[in-house]
């Protein structure tokens, strides 16, 4: 896409969820919470940061969390945009208390990315 100046303009990648229940979740977060790692998702889905992330490694290679806090809960979104084709949302954590990432979220993300590989892989996606 080009602007009226000419100069190219990034194309916008389009974010798919994991689960229609992830999307649910997140829907039932405070107004606040959703505006913001909405703004933050909007950031990425045009090849930008989000301004509170974290590199999630052990997930697997390429998965990030956008984190957010309101009254002393924090909200993640876990999610993984190096695919060319979308950003997808693999999980995410409601009023979580502590820095820490429970390892049961951990291993759900973990069995959701992989399975995300094998499908990307079966359907001929690089």
């Amino acid at each position: 896409m080009v602007d009226l100046t000419g100069q190219k303009q990034p194309e916008k990648k389009p974010t798919l969820w994991y689960s229609a229940s992830i999307l649910d979740e997140v829907r039932l977060w405070p107004k606040e919470v959703t505006e913001e790692i909405g703004r933050q998702l909007n950031k990425i889905e045009y090849g930008g940061q989000a301004s509170d992330f974290k590199s999630m490694a052990t997930i697997g290679s390429g998965v990030y969390e956008i984190r957010h806090s309101e009254r002393s809960d924090q909200y993640r979104l876990i999610y993984v945009a190096k695919f060319k084709e979308a950003i997808y949302v693999i999980h995410v954590i409601s009023k979580k208390k502590t820095q820490k990432t429970a390892q049961r979220d951990i291993d759900i993300a973990k069995e959701r990315y992989k399975r995300l590989v094998d499908k990307r892989r079966k359907l001929g996606y690089e």
